[in-house]
């Protein structure tokens, strides 16, 4: 019996030099996978072997074993708080955010005319009208998020041609709304939108069978284990709770600040007013709410992983207590790691949420500099995406890790990296939609707040947005709240898949040791994964 067939049938673990990925990779002559790792001149060339995952406590668990805790079964051999600095910088930053809300809203609540319904209240900047708005749209993105994840879970097998052909019609009549509207530089962004989603839809065709499989291990492994489904409805109270916060703040900032010869605050002895200060304060508390709203979703994140990775690695005795334990090492060991990744995914957000508003502003202006301006901003804003999407990227599958060996991010992000690209799960990745689907998932909630917003402005006429200057920001706001709303709802959906290909990747014996249904099924809709999920 090899030490590979001990190790899973619970004898002694394998000699040190087989242990942690963090040290450099064994080779040897033979490589793994069924097929030869050939290079371009046609040598089969040695493939790295790994051995076993990054150590968590003693070998996996058999069926006749006692009940143990999730803190026994990844057990952290000398814990530490990790990435303390960005913890603390992320609680001064909500530190900050709590002190700047109630300034301006002891401000709002005490004068400026805010007013009481949706056509009372000042005219010289966001009032009342828009607290009922940004409440409707709270209304719509908690319905549609709530709504698409049991779609999720009663229908996972359709569950992708249902998320593109609802975008597909969406961004198609959305955008041909408003360049009926003459709004032309929604209505434009819309239609590219539309265009891009023809073209994305059209190459996930034959890649939608394999996403269709993991999106229902996924669904099926949530049904039995730990309560992933009570962790999403928390955190997206949580998210609506927060984006609620927000929006009152936003209002009470406009109010409290907006210089004009109407605002009580900006006459002698009151407040001083400036756009500066208004500008600067909206700044903070965008920023501060991207990062709050990406820690609330990388926790959640961490979480569940915690819970899937207790799944692949002990089917057969899931320890106790999974769900809070997880949570547990989340909010404490990985607090400053958590803060540190959502931090750098904040930072784009933040700057591509900036280009947006300038863009459309830069439409509006109008003439030739108007558009040319524009559309600098919207390249900018694509290349922001790209950034963003690769920062996600690495976050999720890093945070993957981090729930289960309790590593600092930049270590956990390094090693996760290598790990995939060295293992091949980056074809598995590559191949799996589900990342995409939710992501188009939340922009259809987004955009469908932001056309709530654009509507309930024509209809209402507010005082204050009489020339259409505020319409650009309420909708870039409301789409802001629609969108992380929902990426926060879906999270544990994505997060289950996420984990299955890091821990295959660490470990892929257990895979087919432990979860031999599942990899056969993977062969058959994706032969290739043979070459990811290496067997010895």
């Amino acid at each position: 019996m090899g030490e590979a067939d001990r190790y899973y049938q619970g004898g002694a673990p394998p000699p040190p030099q087989q242990q942690s990925y963090a040290h450099q990779p064994q080779y040897e002559q033979q490589p793994w996978g069924n097929q030869p790792h050939n290079g371009h001149d046609g040598y089969q060339y040695p493939q790295p072997t790994y051995g076993a995952p990054p150590p968590y406590s003693f070998n996996p668990p058999q069926p006749n074993d006692t009940k143990y805790s999730f803190d026994e079964a990844f057990k952290l051999e000398k814990p530490k708080y990790n990435d303390i600095w960005a913890g603390i910088l992320f609680l001064l930053v909500c530190a900050g955010y709590v002190v700047v809300s109630a300034i301006a809203i002891r401000g709002y609540a005490s004068g400026g005319a805010p007013g009481k319904g949706i056509y009372a209240g000042n005219t010289f900047s966001l009032n009342s009208n828009t607290i009922i708005l940004f409440a409707c749209v709270l209304l719509i993105a908690f319905v549609f998020s709530y709504v698409y994840v049991w779609l999720a879970r009663l229908f996972p097998k359709q569950f992708i041609w249902i998320t593109g052909i609802l975008n597909l019609v969406w961004a198609l009549g959305t955008a041909i709304y408003y360049l009926y509207k003459k709004y032309w530089s929604a209505g434009i962004v819309f239609l590219i939108f539309a265009v891009f989603l023809m073209f994305a839809f059209y190459t996930w065709i034959s890649r939608i069978p394999f996403s269709s499989l993991m999106l229902k291990t996924s669904i099926n492994v949530s049904k039995r284990y730990g309560h992933v489904y009570l962790v999403s409805l928390l955190g997206g109270l949580l998210g609506i709770a927060f984006a609620a916060w927000f929006t009152v703040t936003l209002v009470a900032i406009y109010v409290k600040y907006e210089p004009s010869p109407n605002n009580p605050h900006c006459r002698p002895g009151g407040t001083g007013c400036s756009k500066g200060k208004v500008i600067g304060l909206i700044v903070f508390i965008t920023f501060a709410m991207y990062w709050i709203s990406e820690w609330l979703k990388n926790t959640i994140h961490t979480t569940i992983s915690g819970v899937y990775g207790a799944w692949y690695f002990s089917p057969n005795n899931f320890p106790q207590g999974a769900t809070r334990g997880a949570m547990k090492r989340a909010l404490t060991y990985s607090f400053g790691s958590i803060s540190l990744g959502s931090l750098l995914i904040a930072i784009v957000q933040f700057l591509r949420q900036l280009c947006s508003v300038a863009r459309q502003q830069a439409f509006d202006d109008g003439g030739i500099g108007g558009i040319a301006l524009s559309v600098v901003f919207c390249i900018l804003g694509c290349l922001l995406s790209l950034l963003e999407w690769a920062v996600e990227f690495l976050n999720r599958y890093a945070f993957s890790h981090i729930a289960l060996y309790g590593k600092a991010y930049f270590p956990a992000a390094k090693d996760t990296w290598r790990m995939i690209k060295d293992r091949g799960i980056d074809a598995l990745v590559n191949e799996c939609l589900i990342g995409p689907v939710l992501s188009f998932g939340a922009l259809f909630i987004g955009y469908a707040c932001a056309l709530f917003a654009y509507l309930y402005l024509l209809l209402t006429h507010p005082a204050y947005n009489s020339n259409g200057a505020y319409t650009p920001v309420v909708m870039a706001f409301a789409f802001l709240i629609g969108f992380q709303t929902a990426h926060v709802f879906t999270t544990p959906i994505s997060s289950g898949i996420d984990t299955i290909f890091v821990a295959s990747g660490w470990d892929p014996q257990v895979m087919v040791h432990e979860h031999p249904e599942l990899y056969q099924e993977m062969v058959r809709v994706f032969p290739q994964v043979q070459q990811a999920i290496q067997v010895r």
